[in-house]
């Protein structure tokens, strides 16, 4: 048996019996250390007692000890102590028989007051013996335990003892039931929070596209179900990339943040605002029909045409492409199909002018050309990644010596089964989808090697060397141009670019500097279609190009419509005046070449010359002139 260390407190030291259970003893010093730590506070009328007691308590190392000698002094005590968090009273020892107030009522209204209720209290009676009576007024009064006079020390403490690690132990359910609690008001708090942030935009509160369309999905039923037409509305915000750009995100976000608001004021109780991406917002429109939903998308297209912007003392015009996609009783369609929809009428409107508000149509072209994007991006991709892309050479004949000096190098795709497939099929989805930059790259590289690599004889040929609109954007195409010329030390004179009226038009002031660079390297460039647009002479007299080629509508009826006659003569002249060459394309019979040559034109090209071919070839002149 291990030897104690303080004999005294040994006797008073109490266990509590594990029978079995693997409980641990209350025993160890730490845990006493604790209990004696805490406050108890004794009340008796008569100070012998008081004395008595308070010595017993303090020989067993409780030094945290108060007195009253009065029911009331011990109540306001009490009261005091439970407003001092952290430092109320743990225990009441308390005397049966006191004058004025005795013990069972001082008991009886410890235990009415909330903070107070769960305080152990003892109750000391001056009987030696037992009493029945004695022991019920007590527990009814809400004692936790009797002892009866006199106080025996071995008696007392281990009673004080056990009902502090009582206490204790109460206490700190409690605390882990407030801590659980709050825990649990917490964690519903961010649950909720979670929850919002789930259906709802962190920058504006408005619904998000999860949210969107899981009302769209309940829409779609309605509609079904109870014959219901609605509408959704895409609204895309014409201006917003500049200002973000110029201002920066900040301030891109108050835009933002700020027209969510305006939008909220202009729609219904009961309609849906969403932000569905960075500045693209849809509306999603109850009980409504095609007439009501394009008047509605129309004035919220005025709305936004009025409303500027204010920041930094500027003020910002912003705009809106809107597109209306119809939610009808007879459609069988889900909520990524309309917002499809709608996004693509938005498209079509930004496509067509920005400002706009434009209805879904299954046969709009831009809406064909986006289908049709799910089958061509990935084989445009393949084609990228594995060179599946070929260049054929379509002749170009110069009328005044007879000579085929240059070839068009023209772009084709291998299909699956080794066949060349023709741009048309492929272009128009490269530009909508972000990959022209990459084909024009191609191209560029791969006609420069092709003059590399000629023989000997052929080094007198040059190549036209088609670009898209979107090349003269791309900051890659002049460095491409330059390393590879130089590399492959091909003259730049043997490269004319080729870039069609309407693309150059559309950003001429960009275009013009990309042209003017790829000049000073010696390169030479043809605006292709001349004639097509309205805005030909107006640009022709201050844009550097070397080349005219004639639209080729104005050239395939040649023979017989006398304004084509007249309207090649007038290009004819005015590049002269301006020392600019032309090109007729899409001869097609000798019949016009004759006429082009007549008319002073100084190349031609078309199927009568030669068609696309993998390989150069050569024809004279006269035999063209000759055949039929």
């Amino acid at each position: 048996m291990n030897p104690v260390k303080n004999p005294d407190l040994a006797l008073d030291t109490p266990t509590i019996p594990d029978h079995g259970s693997g409980k641990k003893r209350l025993n160890t010093e730490t845990n006493l250390d604790d209990l004696r730590k805490m406050r108890i506070l004794i009340v008796d009328d008569l100070d012998d007692n008081l004395d008595l007691t308070e010595s017993m308590l303090k020989k067993s190392g409780f030094s945290n000890i108060l007195t009253a000698n009065s029911g009331e002094i011990a109540l306001n005590n009490l009261r005091e102590y439970s407003d001092s968090e952290g430092d109320e009273i743990d225990i009441v020892l308390l005397d049966v028989m006191m004058p004025r107030m005795d013990g069972y009522e001082v008991c009886h209204r410890i235990r009415g007051q909330e903070k107070l209720a769960d305080i152990p209290v003892i109750m000391i009676t001056a009987n030696a013996m037992w009493r029945d009576d004695i022991a019920r007024s007590s527990i009814d009064a809400g004692a936790t335990d009797i002892i009866f006079k006199p106080i025996r020390r071995a008696v007392l403490i281990p009673r004080v003892i056990s009902a502090l690690s009582l206490k204790k132990e109460r206490d700190l359910r409690k605390f882990r039931e407030v801590e659980l609690e709050t825990e649990l008001a917490e964690r519903k708090v961010v649950e909720a929070r979670l929850h919002y942030m789930v259906s709802h935009d962190d920058l504006t509160g408005l619904a998000n596209r999860r949210s969107l369309e899981y009302a769209l999905e309940t829409t779609i039923h309605q509609a079904h179900d109870q014959k219901i037409n609605s509408a959704l509305l895409y609204l895309d915000l014409d201006q917003f990339k500049i200002i973000n750009d110029l201002e920066g995100h900040e301030v891109g976000d108050r835009l933002l943040i700020n027209v969510a608001n305006k939008l909220q004021h202009q729609i219904k109780h009961g309609n849906i605002l969403a932000r569905v991406s960075a500045d693209e917002f849809a509306i999603l429109v109850h009980n409504i029909s095609e007439t009501d939903a394009l008047k509605m998308a129309e004035s919220l297209r005025r709305f936004m045409d009025d409303f500027r912007f204010k920041t930094n003392n500027r003020a910002y015009h912003i705009g809106a492409s809107i597109g209306v996609a119809p939610i009808l009783p007879g459609d069988s369609i889900n909520a990524s199909e309309i917002l499809a929809r709608a996004n693509q009428a938005c498209f079509v409107a930004k496509t067509h002018g920005r400002n706009m508000v434009h209805i879904f149509n299954h046969e709009d072209a831009e809406v064909i050309i986006l289908r049709s994007a799910v089958y061509w991006v990935p084989r445009i991709r393949d084609a990228l990644a594995n060179n599946k892309f070929r260049l054929l050479f379509q002749p170009v004949i110069n009328l005044s010596t007879g000579d085929i000096e240059r070839y068009e190098a023209l772009i084709r795709m291998i299909g699956n089964e080794g066949e060349l497939i023709a741009p048309d099929n492929f272009i128009p989805i490269a530009e909508r989808m972000g990959l022209i930059h990459d084909i024009d790259l191609w191209v560029v590289a791969h006609a420069i090697d092709v003059l590399h690599n000629l023989p000997a004889e052929q080094s007198h040929l040059s190549l036209n060397i088609n670009l898209s609109g979107h090349a003269f954007q791309d900051p890659a195409l002049l460095p491409l141009v330059r390393d590879k010329l130089h590399s492959t030390g091909i003259a730049a004179n043997r490269i004319t670019f080729e870039i069609t009226e309407t693309a150059a038009v559309a950003n001429i002031e960009q275009t013009r500097e990309m042209v003017c660079q790829l000049r000073d390297l010696g390169c030479s460039f043809a605006l292709d279609d001349f004639g097509a647009g309205f805005s030909s002479f107006t640009y022709l007299k201050h844009f550097p190009v070397d080349y005219l080629k004639i639209d080729g509508g104005f050239i395939t009826n040649l023979v017989n419509d006398p304004i084509d006659q007249t309207l090649v003569k007038s290009i004819v002249e005015i590049a002269r005046t301006l020392g600019k060459q032309t090109v007729a394309e899409f001869v097609e019979s000798a019949e016009v070449l004759n006429i082009l040559k007549d008319y002073g034109i100084n190349y031609a090209q078309g199927y009568h010359i030669g068609k696309p071919a993998q390989e150069f070839h050569e024809i004279s002149l006269n035999k063209l002139l000759t055949m039929t």
